[in-house]
C-alpha cells in the first residue's frame, strides 16, 4: 500500500508561508498533508517597521534595520532540511518550490537528496548553466525590465544588508508594473490582496556557481517542472531553457514537465488546478511504499 507524501512548500522572494494557505486547503480537501515553510526572516520572523504603516515615513523606512540582514542561502537550505527531516518520519516527501524558492530547493537537493522523493519547481529558478543573476542578461529575459520596480525600492541595499521594497506604495505606475509582472490575469482586488501578503525585506544571497544543480546529488532526485504559461516575471522561454539545461545535465533523469495556465501568482490565488496536479504527482510510482525499495533505510 502506497504511503501518501507530505508536500513541503517553499515560497519565493518577499513572500511567506501565508501565500500557500489556499493551496493547502485544496490539498487537504483532496486528502493530502502539506507544510508551508517560512524561510529565515520571513513570516512572523519578518520586520514590519512602524514607518511601513500608513502614513508612511519613507526616510525612516530607508534606515530601519531588518531581521533578514545576513541571512544566507545556506540558512534557507538549513531551514528546509530541518522540515524535511521531520516530515520524512511520516513517509515520502515532495519538495515544491515557487519562484526564488527554487534556488533554495536546488541547494537542499544538492546537500540532502535522500530527504526528497520528488522535487517540483513551479515557475521557479533552477540554476544549471548560469548563476541566477546571469540569466537576466540572456535573450529569454529580454522582455523583463527589472528597472520597472526601481521606484518601489527603499534605502541602500549595501547599507541595509538587504533588499527593501515598498509594496504599500500608492504610485499607480509602480502598481501597474507589479501587476503586469506578476498578476496580469488577477482582478485588481485579488492583486492588491496578494500584494499585502508580501513583506518588505528580502535577503541578498541568491547563491553562486557552487549552488547550481549538481548531477551527483540533485540529479538523483525525480523532478517535475510546472510551467506557468503566462508568467511575465520568469517568462516561458526562461522556464524552458532551465528545463533543457537540467535535462542535458541529467539525461537519465529528465524533468517531468507539466503546464498550468496563468501568471506568476494565479496558481496561488486560484489553486484548484495546481492542487489537482500535485495530487496526480503523489500517485507516481517513485513515491515509494515504506515497505518497498530502500525507504526505511533512509
Amino acid at each position: 500500500m502506497q504511503t501518501l507524501p507530505t508536500f513541503v512548500l517553499v515560497h519565493g522572494a518577499f513572500a511567506n508561508s501565508f501565500s500557500f494557505a489556499p493551496l493547502q486547503a485544496e490539498l487537504a480537501l483532496l486528502g493530502h498533508r502539506s507544510v508551508a515553510v517560512d524561510l529565515p526572516g520571513h513570516g512572523f520572523e519578518a520586520t514590519f517597521p512602524a514607518a511601513y504603516q500608513a502614513p508612511q515615513d519613507l526616510d525612516a523606512l530607508a534606515a530601519e534595520p531588518g531581521a533578514i540582514k545576513g541571512v544566507t542561502l545556506a540558512d534557507n537550505a538549513a531551514r528546509v532540511i530541518e522540515v524535511l527531516e521531520r516530515a520524512k518520519r511520516n513517509g515520502p516527501t515532495v519538495l515544491v518550490a515557487h519562484s526564488r524558492g527554487g534556488i533554495t530547493a536546488t541547494a537542499v537537493a544538492n546537500a540532502r537528496p535522500e530527504l526528497i522523493d520528488r522535487i517540483v519547481y513551479v515557475s521557479a529558478w533552477c540554476p544549471v548553466d548560469l548563476d541566477v543573476n546571469d540569466y537576466y542578461a540572456q535573450p529569454e529575459m529580454a522582455d523583463v525590465d527589472p528597472g520597472a520596480f526601481a521606484a518601489s525600492l527603499v534605502g541602500n541595499p549595501a547599507e541595509l544588508g538587504l533588499l527593501r521594497t515598498n509594496f504599500r506604495t500608492a504610485d499607480p505606475a509602480v502598481l501597474a508594473a507589479f501587476k503586469r509582472g506578476f498578476a496580469a490575469d488577477l482582478t485588481d482586488d485579488e492583486f492588491r490582496i496578494f500584494l499585502n501578503t508580501f513583506q518588505p525585506d528580502e535577503n541578498l544571497d541568491a547563491g553562486t556557481s557552487a549552488d547550481r544543480a549538481q548531477a551527483t546529488t540533485w540529479g538523483r532526485v525525480p523532478k517535475t517542472y510546472v510551467r506557468l504559461e503566462a508568467d511575465a516575471s520568469i517568462p516561458l522561454a526562461v522556464q524552458d531553457r532551465m528545463i533543457r539545461e537540467a535535462n542535458a545535465l541529467t539525461p537519465d533523469n529528465p524533468f517531468d514537465v507539466r503546464t498550468l495556465e496563468g501568471s506568476h501568482l494565479r496558481w496561488l490565488v486560484h489553486p484548484k488546478p495546481a492542487a489537482g496536479l500535485l495530487a496526480d504527482l503523489a500517485d507516481l510510482a517513485d513515491l515509494a511504499d515504506p515497505d518497498s525499495t530502500d525507504f526505511a533505510a533512509r
